[in-house]
């Protein structure tokens, strides 16, 4: 084979691999969005149950399908679907994935907010992360925080990554919580 032959080779090898990477995020997308739309079809239907007035948004980000519900209006309706600490949100949210899993056979991730509460708290979870950093820089040794949902932790284990430091999740179940440390 020729110099010229094999250069040619390889960059048909190369275009395939992107034609085929291409089609694989198509798919991708293609999946989340069918997610999105299985999951806000299934809370749309809650919220007429509950008749509880909501706009419905998708978005498909970061390998993720994220659906948000508001109202132009300050509702307390939707604040009662939040909860406590954002207990009725998780359920919700699992019941929305659940509903996808049921039609698809397949698990999703995606990410439920309701009235901007998950924006709101990721500005709280960086402070928590940012103060735990600055205790272990005053004092070393470790921080524990509180117990959080597992998109609680991933957000702080990120923020804390971001400021150069090191966290861990420990503990079991509803008791599971981040340790920050130096190292």
């Amino acid at each position: 084979m020729s110099a010229e032959s094999t250069e040619e080779a390889m960059t048909t090898v190369a275009e395939d691999q992107e034609d085929s990477q291409e089609e694989t995020q198509s798919k991708t997308a293609s999946r989340l969005e069918e997610e999105g739309d299985i999951a806000a079809d299934y809370l749309e239907e809650l919220l007429d149950i509950a008749d509880i007035d909501g706009d419905i948004d998708i978005e498909v980000r970061n390998g993720r399908t994220y659906i948000s519900i508001g109202a132009d209006e300050e509702s307390a309706a939707l604040d009662s679907l939040v909860g406590r600490d954002g207990e009725v949100l998780e359920a919700l949210q699992e019941l929305a994935r659940l509903s996808v899993l049921s039609a698809t056979e397949s698990r999703s991730r995606l990410v439920l907010d309701i009235n901007g509460y998950r924006k709101e708290r990721a500005g709280v979870l960086q402070q928590i992360a940012e103060d735990a950093v600055a205790k272990v820089k005053a004092d070393g040794g470790t921080v524990a925080l509180e117990p959080m949902s597992a998109y609680e932790r991933k957000i702080v284990h990120d923020a804390v990554a971001d400021l150069g430091y090191v966290s861990e999740s420990e503990g079991e179940g509803a008791g599971r919580h981040i340790v920050v440390s130096a190292d």
